[in-house]
C-alpha cells in the first residue's frame, strides 16, 4: 500500500512537471484585433456582368459570384480543356451547350485570399420571369485554383492562360523595410508547379497575358522602389515572357493597370501631366528592332475632362474599350464602354446601379459581356448577419486574429468586452457581439479600460489628425454607470491635443500626449483626478511623440515619434521608462517609413502594431478610398527581433491591440442594421482639374445622359 502511494504520488508529480514545462515552452493563448479603415466591413463584393450588345438594364445584369466573403477582380478565360479537367467527376459531363459563363477571381473566404475558378451554366431566363442573377438558375461548379499554396498571402489580378494560372502573391518575405512582398507567379493548373516570374528585389502589380500567352505586362517601379506615393503610383510598365519571366523590359514610363488587345497592343492609365487629368492611353510596340520606351508608341485615347482609369480590351473586338469613369457630374465611379471609332463614351453600370461603385472592369473571351465588382447589398446577401468581429487565419496557432467593425478597440481586463470608436461616438460591446452601447456619443478617437476600476474607460474627446493647438481632451467614461447621459469626467482641461491615454498597470496613472507645450509630447498625470491630482512631463522635444502603451509590468512604455525627421510623417517606436530613462528605440520601418499604434501583448514580451514594411501591395486606384493603402500589422519582440507580418492586403490595417484571452477563430454576428455599400471611393479622384473642360461629345457627357441603341448594334 504504501509503494503504491508513492508511485501515485510520483505520477503526480511527473504530470505537474509536465504541464508547468509544456505551459513555458507554449506560447500564450491569446488574440489580436485590428481595424482596416475605409469602411471594409461594408465592401461585400460580388462580380456581376452587363452585355455589351444591348442596352444595359437591371433585368441583364448577372451576378455571377456567390454572396460569400468578398468576391473582386475576375477574369473570364476562354474554355479550355486545362479548365474543364479541374471539375469534379460528375460535373465533366454537363452538356457543353449553351457555353458556361466561366470567371476566375479573387476571394476572401475563410480567413484568407485566394483565387477561385466559377463555371456556371445557365439558360436565359423566360423575359417574363426577368430573372436578375444567374445565381438562381445555375448549375454552378466552384473550384479553389490553389488549394493552399503559398500560405497566407494576398492574392490579386489572376489571368489563366493555356494550363497556368498568372497571379500576384505576396507570400514571399523581402526582408527589406518599405519594400512591397507583391510579386507575379506562374501556377500549373493540373500539377501545382509554381514559378516565381517577377525578379527578387522587384515588386510587380497588375499583370496583364497577352492574348497568344507570350508577354505579360505588369506595373513596377522596378529596381528604384516604392517612393511612399499612395494615390495613382509613379509606376512604369514592364514587358516579360509569360513562361520564365526572363527578357523583361521597361516599355512604358509612368503608367498602370495594362490591358491587351493584340500582342503588340496594349491599353493602360496615366495622369496627363498637360491637363492633369487620369486617362486610358494606348501603347503600341514595334513589329521590328528592340522594344524599350524610346520604341514603344504612346498616345492618349481618352479625352480630359474626366477620370478613365482601368481599361479592358478585348482581341474579338477591336472597336472599343471597357473603363471606369469618374466624372465631375458624379459622386460615384461607373462602367462605360468607349467607342474607338467614334471617340465617344457609352454608360453601362450607371444606368442600372447609379449609387453604387464599380469597378475594374474586365471582358469575355467574344467581347459579349463586360465584367466587374460592386456591393452586392442586403438583398443579394447571404451572411445572415454582418459581423463585429471577423476572423482571419492567423500564422501562429496559439493567437487568433480578428478584424473589428470599429476603430480603436481595446479589450476590459478580463477579456470579456471591447470599447472602440464608430467615429462618432464611442461603444462597448461585449465580446460575442452581444450588448453593443453607445457610452459617449462625442467625436473621439482612442481607447483604454483601466485594469483596476471596473468599468472605466479613457478617450481622446475631439477631432482626429489635428494641430497642438486644438480642442481635444482625455476624458474617463463610466461604462457602467447608471446615469449614461452623465457617465464621464474631463481630466484635461487645456485643450491642447491631450490624446491616446494608456493606463498603469495599477490603475493609478495615465501616459499620454498633448500638445500644451507647443509641441506633441508625453505626460503622465493621475488616473482619477486627471491632471489636477498630479502632472508630469515625460519627453520634451520639437517633435511628436505619441500614440503610447503601458507596458503590464509597468517597466515601459512604448510609442510612436517623429523625432528623427520630425514633420516628415516618418515614425518610429521607442521604449522608455515611466520615470523617463532609458529611452531606446527599437523599430523603423527603414528611412523615411512608418510604424504606428504599438500594443504590448499581454505577457509584456512583444508588441503589436502597424507599419509600411510591406510596401504598398496594389494599384490604390483599384480600391475604394484608402487613406494610407499600406498599413498592415506585424509584431515584434521589445529587443527589435522576431519581427513577423499579420495581415496580407491591399487595404488600410491599423490600430491594432493584444488582447487577454483566446478568442475561438471563429466570425463573430451581430444583428446591426447597418447600411451595406456606404463605403467612399478614392477621395483624391473626387479632384477635378478643370471642369470647364468636361468632355461633351455624344450622348453621355451628363449624368442624365441616355445610351443610344445603335451603339450596341454596332459592337455585334
Amino acid at each position: 500500500m504504501r509503494l503504491t502511494r508513492i508511485l501515485v504520488y510520483l505520477l503526480h508529480l511527473f504530470l505537474v512537471l509536465s504541464r508547468a514545462t509544456a505551459d513555458h515552452q507554449t506560447p500564450s493563448s491569446t488574440s489580436i484585433i485590428f481595424a482596416t479603415l475605409g469602411s471594409r466591413t461594408d465592401y461585400a463584393f460580388d462580380i456581376y456582368s452587363l452585355p455589351t450588345q444591348h442596352p444595359p438594364t437591371s433585368a441583364n445584369e448577372l451576378r455571377i459570384t456567390d454572396g460569400e466573403s468578398l468576391n473582386f477582380n475576375g477574369h473570364f478565360p476562354p474554355p479550355s480543356s486545362a479548365l474543364l479537367s479541374l471539375f469534379p467527376d460528375q460535373n465533366r459531363e454537363v452538356p457543353q451547350s449553351p457555353t458556361p459563363l466561366t470567371v476566375v477571381y479573387v476571394t476572401e473566404r475563410n480567413g484568407s485570399s485566394t483565387i477561385f475558378l466559377d463555371a456556371v451554366y445557365y439558360y436565359h431566363a423566360p423575359r417574363s420571369s426577368r430573372s436578375r442573377s444567374i445565381l438562381e438558375i445555375p448549375t454552378r461548379v466552384q473550384v479553389p485554383l490553389l488549394k493552399g499554396k503559398s500560405g497566407i498571402s494576398m492574392k490579386d489580378k489572376p489571368t489563366v492562360v493555356g494550363n497556368h494560372l498568372v497571379y500576384v502573391s505576396t507570400h514571399e518575405n523581402t526582408d527589406k523595410p518599405r519594400t512591397s512582398w507583391a510579386a507575379v507567379y506562374s501556377t500549373e493548373l493540373t500539377t501545382g508547379v509554381t514559378r516565381r516570374l517577377t525578379p527578387y528585389g522587384i515588386a510587380d502589380f497588375s499583370p496583364a497575358v497577352s492574348p497568344s500567352g507570350i508577354y505579360t505586362a505588369v506595373v513596377s517601379y522596378g529596381e528604384k522602389g516604392w517612393t511612399g506615393d499612395v494615390e495613382e503610383l509613379s509606376t512604369d510598365i514592364y514587358l516579360f515572357l509569360t513562361r520564365d519571366g526572363t527578357r523583361r523590359v521597361k516599355v512604358v514610363e509612368h503608367g498602370g493597370w495594362p490591358s491587351w488587345v493584340d500582342d503588340s497592343t496594349f491599353y493602360f492609365h496615366r495622369r496627363s501631366e498637360e491637363d492633369n487629368w487620369i486617362s486610358v492611353y494606348k501603347a503600341v510596340l514595334p513589329t521590328q528592332g528592340t522594344i524599350s520606351t524610346v520604341s514603344v508608341k504612346v498616345e492618349r485615347v481618352t479625352p480630359p475632362g474626366l477620370h478613365a482609369f482601368t481599361p479592358a480590351a478585348s482581341p474579338s473586338n477591336k472597336s472599343f474599350i471597357a473603363v471606369a469613369i469618374k466624372r465631375p457630374s458624379s459622386r460615384y465611379r461607373h462602367i462605360e464602354l468607349y467607342d474607338l471609332v467614334k471617340n465617344d463614351f457609352m454608360e453601362l453600370t450607371r444606368l442600372v446601379s447609379e449609387k453604387t461603385h464599380h469597378f475594374n472592369p474586365f471582358i469575355s473571351p467574344d467581347a459579349s459581356r463586360v465584367g466587374y465588382h460592386r456591393c452586392r447589398g442586403t438583398s443579394n446577401d447571404k451572411r445572415k448577419a454582418p459581423l463585429l468581429l471577423e476572423n482571419l487565419r492567423s500564422p501562429v496557432q496559439e493567437i487568433s486574429l480578428f478584424r473589428v467593425d470599429g476603430s480603436f478597440p481595446s479589450f476590459s481586463p478580463s477579456g470579456d468586452r471591447i470599447a472602440y470608436v464608430d467615429f462618432p461616438g464611442v461603444y462597448v460591446v461585449n465580446r460575442d457581439g452581444s450588448n453593443r452601447r453607445m457610452v459617449y456619443p462625442e467625436m473621439s478617437f482612442s481607447t483604454a479600460w483601466n485594469p483596476v476600476l471596473q468599468g472605466v474607460v479613457y478617450t481622446s474627446s475631439g477631432p482626429t489628425f489635428s494641430s497642438e493647438s486644438t480642442e481635444v481632451d482625455i476624458i474617463a467614461i463610466n461604462v457602467d454607470g447608471a446615469d449614461q447621459s452623465n457617465n464621464f469626467k474631463r481630466l484635461t482641461t487645456k485643450g491642447r491635443n491631450n490624446a491616446f491615454p494608456s493606463v498603469s498597470p495599477d490603475g493609478k496613472w495615465i501616459v499620454f500626449r498633448s500638445g500644451r507645450s507647443g509641441h506633441k509630447n508625453l505626460y503622465v498625470m493621475d488616473a482619477v483626478e486627471g491632471e489636477k491630482g498630479g502632472l508630469y512631463r515625460l519627453t520634451e522635444g520639437a517633435w511628436s511623440d505619441t500614440m503610447c502603451s503601458w507596458s503590464p509590468d509597468g517597466e515601459w512604455i512604448a510609442f510612436a515619434s517623429d523625432r528623427e525627421d520630425p514633420g516628415s510623417g516618418s515614425f518610429a517606436l521607442y521604449l522608455i521608462h515611466p520615470d523617463g530613462t532609458g529611452l531606446k528605440k527599437f523599430f523603423q520601418s527603414g528611412l523615411g517609413g512608418r510604424a504606428n499604434h504599438p500594443s504590448f501583448s499581454p505577457d509584456g514580451k512583444s508588441l503589436v502594431f502597424t507599419t509600411d514594411y510591406a510596401g504598398i501591395s496594389a494599384e490604390p486606384i483599384s480600391n475604394p478610398h484608402h487613406y494610407q493603402p499600406y498599413g498592415e500589422i506585424y509584431t515584434v519582440k521589445l529587443d527589435g527581433t522576431g519581427l513577423k507580418r499579420w495581415t496580407h492586403n491591399s487595404f488600410e490595417d491599423g490600430t491594432p491591440v493584444w488582447g487577454p484571452k483566446h478568442m475561438e477563430p471563429v466570425d463573430v454576428e451581430w444583428p446591426k442594421n447597418g447600411a451595406q455599400c456606404s463605403f467612399e471611393d478614392c477621395h483624391w479622384l473626387n479632384e477635378m482639374p478643370n471642369e470647364t473642360l468636361v468632355y461633351t461629345k455624344g450622348q453621355c457627357s451628363g449624368a442624365s445622359s441616355s445610351v443610344p441603341i445603335s451603339f450596341y448594334k454596332g459592337l455585334r
